[in-house]
């Protein structure tokens, strides 16, 4: 890399670290704790790429976006920021900031980012800031530190103020709804209807267009899209396909695999590809763990907004809670944390307790039947899907084929290997391959052999 970072951020660790890695890149770095220090260099003409926290002793890292944009159009911004929730990301992204990444961050990630910020400098691609900002609320309840739900607020934030309609999936809780709503509040339409619409109304033949006249050019949000008959999904098709000017943007949720619901019929074909101009994919609870302890906090805070006694859990007590499998995910997690607040004795929430709400909850989804699993082409398809998508419009990191095998190389021996009790010749016989190739992977892969008892 070659150029000048100019990086802002109260954490001096950070700031060495950031400093020693773009010095070994080739890069100079002019290094502060002050968002002052920093606009002043900006003034100067002084940095090609900016990377800057947010929460500053002397002010706000995005507020000061506009200004940076003002003096030096065409600066790359990139925000790094501690803070977990989407309205982070959103923001950084309507301020026109190049980039946003959360910490704590991946620093090779960081490298890569502020090597095409450089470039994208050289090519003058950074457009300045041309919208107003108006005012937003504080939060949304869509709170997340770890990579998935952070790449999802990436996503969120770069399909705001398109017209594309949008397809959001995931399980039931997961807060398709909310994220629905937010595409809609932070977008160009906010001052326009969200609505809703409902299979029943679309039904009647004057529905369709009762339903464009209340959304006024706003946004239409169809749930669970693949319950509706399909003679509504073709009136849906019909009203998408509007030549008005002031057509509304649509979106849809659904809790189904969508590849088997189209092979089914339940979902049209020309539906699908109407809806899914954007796609989203909102994870499941045990997909992302450790944002577990941060919704009980959020959920334990506001209780106590709403009137209840402040109260946290203990060790073990949240503990058990991240082992929990949610099958509701977050809304299952928030109607347990409601009822342990008003049946907790104390004002720490013991792990005996925990287990009794628990013990009043499904532990897990009920098994599929073979017929109705999902097809393993189909499963890995939506996966291969949602991991182009939450790239944007870049591709993924060179190397693609080897780690999507490695990827169902590892628990398919794994789990081969467990079922055979550890006994590696049965475990290649069991997989058809040759025992020196199954070692060579066991090695290759890092896999830990254990033997025990054969489950056959």
């Amino acid at each position: 890399m070659d150029g000048t970072i100019l990086v802002a951020d109260d954490d001096r660790t950070i700031r060495t670290v950031l400093t020693q890695a773009l010095t070994r890149a080739g890069c100079k770095v002019h290094a502060t704790s002050s968002l002052t220090t920093l606009m002043r260099w900006v003034g100067e003409g002084k940095g090609d790429v900016v990377i800057s926290d947010v929460m500053m002793p002397d002010g706000n890292g995005l507020e000061m976006l506009p200004k940076i944009a003002e003096d030096r159009p065409g600066l790359p911004v990139i925000v790094i920021s501690a803070q977990n929730t989407i309205m982070t990301a959103i923001q950084a992204a309507e301020a026109e900031a190049y980039d946003y990444l959360p910490k704590p961050f991946d620093l090779p990630d960081l490298m890569k980012r502020t090597a095409r910020a450089l470039e994208a400098r050289k090519r003058n691609a950074v457009a300045p800031k041309t919208q107003d900002d108006n005012e937003r609320p504080d939060e949304l309840p869509l709170i997340g530190r770890t990579p998935t739900m952070q790449a999802l607020y990436r996503l969120i934030a770069r399909v705001l103020n398109t017209d594309l309609p949008v397809l959001i999936t995931g399980e039931s809780g997961t807060g398709k709804s909310l994220i629905a709503r937010a595409i809609h509040d932070f977008s160009d339409r906010r001052n326009l209807p969200f609505v809703t619409a409902a299979a029943a109304e679309l039904q009647d033949i004057e529905g369709p267009a009762q339903v464009l006249a209340r959304a006024k050019g706003g946004t239409i949000i169809i749930d669970e899209i693949t319950d509706i008959p399909a003679e509504v999904q073709a009136r849906i098709v019909r009203m998408m396909d509007g030549s008005a000017d002031n057509l509304p943007r649509f979106m849809a949720t659904s809790q189904a695999d969508l590849t088997r619901a189209m092979e089914d019929g339940k979902l049209r074909q020309d539906l699908y590809y109407r809806l899914s101009g954007a796609a989203i994919h909102v994870p499941a609870l045990r997909d992302r763990v450790d944002d577990i302890p941060l919704l009980v906090e959020h959920f334990l805070a506001r209780s106590e907004r709403e009137g209840a006694p402040l109260k946290k859990l203990t060790p073990d007590a949240m503990e058990l809670v991240r082992s929990h499998p949610w099958p509701g995910n977050v809304r299952q997690l928030e109607n347990a944390i409601r009822r342990l607040v008003l049946t907790a004795r104390t004002d720490e929430i013991t792990k005996a307790e925990v287990a009794t709400v628990m013990g009043n909850q499904p532990e897990s989804e009920p098994a599929a039947s073979v017929e109705d699993a999902e097809k393993l082409s189909a499963s890995i398809g939506r996966h291969l899907r949602r991991y182009f998508d939450l790239h944007g419009n870049m591709l993924p990191p060179p190397g693609l084929y080897a780690r999507i095998l490695k990827e169902m190389e590892t628990p398919l021996i794994e789990i081969a290997l467990e079922a055979t009790g550890g006994n590696q010749a049965k475990c290649a016989d069991l997989l058809g391959i040759n025992r020196n190739t199954l070692r060579k992977k066991i090695t290759d892969l890092d896999i830990r052999v254990t033997r025990r008892r054969r489950l056959m």
